[in-house]
């Protein structure tokens, strides 16, 4: 294996994955560790090349950054970004060279599953290193698959959306889900026991098929999915589903989902505000999963990932409450009081 390291500024952190036995090629890039290591999933996708693995890999930990600090979870941000191989290969390998890179970085980074991994991965990833969650565990402790605590958490706040957007509760709102996988599903099942109306959309027809038959939702084309008429739009597929053009066709007036980087460039939390749409910023209502991931890591038990998850939804309130106030885009208003959490850590070291 070849690990290659450079720093993009003091702070980052950047180590270039290539392991040719396993087909390993990737990179894990470490944005902060002001609070704690790094800790963030491991995705693994199909991307054209290593610069575009690279990217996405940066604003993924940036987003794990602030996400851990909202969360006051004591973890910086990290992420790794792995490219599928195109043929055939031996999966166990691959994830088991991976967890040799992840314990060469000595607890800097703790990885977990992510999209396109499982917990049936991050076991390979373990007999390399102890520096991994989301493992299989007995039901006292906290762990396992963070899926469902993502979409508990991104139901938290939406409840916590719709009653700051609509003055009510989910019952009889329509929600448009985009993406159906372990946690576009969870959520649309817990949207419909709130007795919410479903839209949904999948890039895979079963997974979409299997809950329009179970749930009794509508279902429409991936292309069509954000402009349909319904009250809220989630967002639950891979990131950049909010674009100038997506945002100019939405009828719905709330957005909140499980995905994370939603906003395709910065410029289009502005456009939201001026259509009068508000925003759940994905990483303050897609905690649940890294609150799971941590505390498995830390050794902690199912009550204190109940207690933190259940904070997602009072903090939604106040952070839409503080945005409307200030009449500034919630996006802004999250990420300003991250970056108030990770200064204060500082100032306290200093």
């Amino acid at each position: 294996m070849v690990v290659k390291v450079s720093r993009l500024n003091p702070a980052v952190e950047v180590v270039r994955l290539e392991d040719a036995a396993s087909g390993l090629d990737g990179v894990i890039v470490i944005h902060s560790t002001r609070l704690g290591p790094g800790a963030g999933g491991c995705r693994f996708w199909h991307y054209p090349d290593i610069a575009a693995a690279g990217a996405d890999a940066f604003r993924l930990a940036e987003g794990m950054s602030y996400k851990n600090a909202m969360a006051g979870l004591p973890f910086g941000g990290a992420k790794a970004v792995l490219r599928r191989p195109a043929g055939d290969f031996d999966r166990e390998a691959l994830f088991r060279a991976f967890g040799r890179a992840v314990a060469d970085l000595g607890g800097a980074y703790v990885t977990a599953e992510d999209v396109g991994t499982s917990v049936a991965d991050m076991h390979h990833v373990a007999e390399e290193t102890r520096h991994v969650a989301g493992l299989t565990v007995d039901a006292r402790r906290a762990g396992g698959d963070p899926s469902p605590w993502t979409a508990q958490g991104v139901f938290d706040a939406m409840e916590a959306g719709a009653a700051h957007a609509f003055g009510s509760s989910l019952k009889g709102l329509t929600v448009a889900v985009q993406g159906t996988g372990n946690v576009g599903g969870e959520l649309c099942r817990r949207l419909a026991d709130a007795g919410a109306e479903l839209v949904i959309a999948d890039v895979q027809p079963e997974r979409r098929d299997r809950l329009e038959k179970i749930l009794g939702a509508r279902v429409v084309d991936v292309d069509a999915i954000a402009g349909v008429e319904a009250d809220i739009f989630a967002p639950c597929a891979l990131g950049g589903a909010l674009t100038p053009e997506s945002v100019a066709a939405m009828k719905a007036k709330l957005i909140c989902g499980g995905a994370n980087n939603q906003l395709a460039t910065p410029d289009v939390a502005d456009l939201l505000v001026r259509r009068g749409i508000a925003y759940v910023p994905d990483y303050v209502a897609n905690a649940g999963g890294i609150v799971s991931v941590t505390a498995e890591y830390l050794g902690e038990n199912r009550a204190h990932v109940v207690a933190r998850v259940g904070q997602i939804g009072p903090r939604v309130a106040a952070l839409l409450e503080e945005a409307a106030r200030r009449r500034l885009s919630p996006a802004l208003v999250a990420d300003q009081m991250a970056e108030r959490i990770i200064a204060d850590v500082e100032r306290v070291a200093a």
